[in-house]
This record gives structure tokens, sequence and C-alpha cells, in this order.
């Protein structure tokens, strides 16, 4: 008996080996075997990129460890380049052993080892040094060439200060209002104009005082340096504890009273009053410069005169000789108290006519001169004229 066909069932030329299950199974196997063909080129890619980076990093450590080894030989640890020879030139009182100390300079150092820029910083934080330039210079040397600042005053928080370089409280001021404290005081300190009454804030070495008061001082010695009055009016103390001026006193002990503003037109002001002095022979006291007009001025009572006595034979000196007996036996010594002899020739008094008060009924006074008195002759000399008579 012939099978009936199945519907369902494929010809057999058509149909597929595999069923849809098997086919299942093999598309999973296909996935897994391309997925680790992917994981073991991947893995690779990585070790051949970590290898290259192991490689680079090798090759750069040697060359760096090569070239280190080269310059240590050849540069940093060579004898040669020792550091031996530290030449440092000032225009101050710095000295050599303070500025080696501060910028960490000592012989035996390797000359590529000193950082140049870390010796400038060092020197440049000394409260003297105003600028600093320091030079490498093959094999063996450093030259560093200091400016220090010029102190143009001293200044203190105190109202008084006897001697300045005895006081621990006065210290030195530039012209930019930098404090200093040196260890060498040279003598023309002792000359320079002293600020007082300043406050104590801002006084310490290095730093810059930065109160008003002080700047105004500080622009008032300016002025007085430049201007063409500055051998006439030298100042020697400026007073800054009453806070509304500034009390200047100069070589000649006259004080005079500034504002803080408009300094230069007071120096004018000033320039005009000492002008009238000189001409005028008098010697200014004080001066109050804070009045614009009808400025007080006082000045000083004037010494007591010299007065030259007149003798009426003038007494020989040593050298010259008498010209007769009778006035050398006349003449004193010099030295026979001459004060006394003069207080006795200006103690002399003067006859002063004093004039009668008019009234009605009585005759004017006259001021005409009354008669010479007569000289009557001795009795002894009549006689004698009279007996020469006779005979």
């Amino acid at each position: 008996m012939k099978e009936k066909p199945n519907k369902h069932q494929q010809p057999t030329g058509n149909r597929r080996l595999s069923t849809l299950r098997q086919r299942r199974q093999q598309h999973l196997l296909d996935v897994k075997v391309r997925a680790r063909r992917a994981s073991h080129h991947r893995n690779r890619r990585v070790l051949v990129a970590v290898s290259k980076v192991v490689l680079v990093i090798g090759l750069i450590a040697a060359i760096y460890f090569g070239v280190r080894a080269g310059l240590d030989r050849f540069f940093f640890k060579n004898p040669e380049y020792c550091l031996s020879t530290m030449a440092v030139r000032t225009d101050g009182t710095l000295q050599r052993d303070q500025i080696l100390k501060t910028a960490e300079l000592r012989e035996g150092l390797n000359i590529f080892s000193v950082n140049l820029a870390q010796v400038h910083d060092r020197v440049q934080q000394l409260a003297q040094v105003d600028d600093v330039q320091v030079e490498r210079k093959m094999p063996n040397e450093i030259d560093i060439r200091i400016v220090e600042r010029k102190p143009i005053a001293w200044i203190t928080s105190e109202r008084t200060v006897a001697d300045p370089f005895a006081s621990d409280a006065a210290f030195l001021l530039d012209a930019r209002g930098i404090v200093m404290k040196e260890k060498k005081l040279l003598p023309e300190y002792l000359a320079l104009p002293l600020i007082t009454g300043c406050s104590d804030d801002a006084l310490a070495p290095g730093k810059t005082v930065d109160s008003f008061e002080a700047k105004a001082a500080l622009e008032l010695l300016r002025l007085a340096t430049t201007s063409f009055m500055q051998t006439r009016f030298q100042i020697r103390e400026i007073d800054l504890s009453k806070g509304y001026c500034l009390v200047v006193t100069d070589k000649n002990h006259t004080q005079v009273m500034f504002g803080f503003d408009a300094l230069e037109e007071q120096m004018q002001r000033l320039e005009q009053f000492l002008v009238y002095s000189d001409d005028s022979h008098q010697q200014i006291e004080t001066v109050n410069l804070l009045v614009a007009r009808n400025t007080p001025v006082t000045f000083a009572k004037p010494d007591s005169e010299i007065i030259q006595e007149i003798e009426p034979e003038s007494v020989p000196t040593p050298n010259e000789k008498p010209e007769t007996k009778a006035s050398a036996k006349e003449t004193r010594p010099v030295s026979a108290e001459p004060e006394i002899r003069k207080a006795k020739a200006v103690s002399t008094p003067m006859p002063i006519r004093k004039a009668l008060p008019y009234s009605p009924g009585v005759q004017k006074f006259h001021s005409s001169p009354s008669p010479a008195p007569v000289r009557r002759a001795h009795p002894l000399q009549r006689f004698n004229k009279e007996g020469n008579g006779d005979g």
C-alpha cells in the first residue's frame, strides 16, 4: 500500500537537512566563536600598546639617567666647577659675611647648582639693599653687586632723643620711606635730621612708613635739599607729635611750623623771610607758616653789644718803644681788667637838662647855656703876684 503524502512535508529536493532546533544551536556556536576571536584580538592589541609604552618609558629613562650621569661627570661633580671665588661689591656699610650668609653661598658649591634667582631674592630682602645684581662667571666665580639705600634721616617714636646712635628706638630712613637698622653706623649719620613723634607701628627694619605725617616730613626734606636756600635753612629736627602741623627746627634753632599741604609754597614764603632776616641782620626765632597772610614771625633778642673803649692815649704794643719816659710811666698794661674799665666808661651819666613848666606871669625859660664859672686865683698865687709887683 502506498503511504499518503503529508501535506506539511516538503519535497525531498528542497527540504533542509537540519531542523529548526539544530539551526538555533549552530547559531549560538557561531556567536561564541566570534566573541572569543574578538577578545583574543583585543587582548593582543592591548598587549602591543602596553609594550610600546613600556619601551618608550624605558628608552626615556635610559636617556635621562645617561644624560644625568654625563652631566654629573662633566659638570655637576667636576672639581673644576667648584665655587672658589665670590666677589661682593657694595657702596654702603653691608659686610661681606652678612651678604654671603643671607645668600647662602659658600666655597665648594658647584657653580651650576646655584640658583641665581633665589640668591637675588634672598639678598633683596635685606633692608639696606636697594638693587642687587647676581652674575655667574665660568668656571668658578659668582659676582654680586649691591646698591644700598642712602639714609636721609633718623626716625623715632619718642618725643626727644639725645643721641640716635645710642637709642634702640631710633631707625634710619631713606627717601622712599623704608626703615633700616644698620649694624655699622658711619660718622656722617650723626648729622642727619631727626624725625620724632612718629607712630611706632611701622618702625621695623624693611617696612615702609606709610603715615601721612611721615610722608609730609620726607617731602619737606626733599624740598629743603633741592632749594637754593639749602645752605641757609638746614633742618635738624622735625616733630610730628602735634598731629596738625610739622614743627621744624633748623641749625640756627629757628622753629618753623609747616602745614601738611602746599609745602612748596610754604618753602617759598620761608625763603622770603630768611632773605629779609639776613638783610636786616636779625635772627628769626619762630615762624608760623600755617597762616597764609600776616604770618606771625618773632625775632631773637640781640646779644649784648661789645663796646670798644676809646682811650685818650693809645697803649703801646710790646714791639713798640715809648717815645718819652713820661708817656711810658703813664701807660698801663693791657691785661689790667679791661671789662671793668669798659663798665666804668659806659656807666658815666650824661647831664640831662630839664625845662621848667610855663605858667602866666612867669618869664619863659630860655635854653641858652649858662655862663662859664669864673675861676678865682688862690690867695698864695695872688700874694706872689702882688709881691712880685712891688719888687
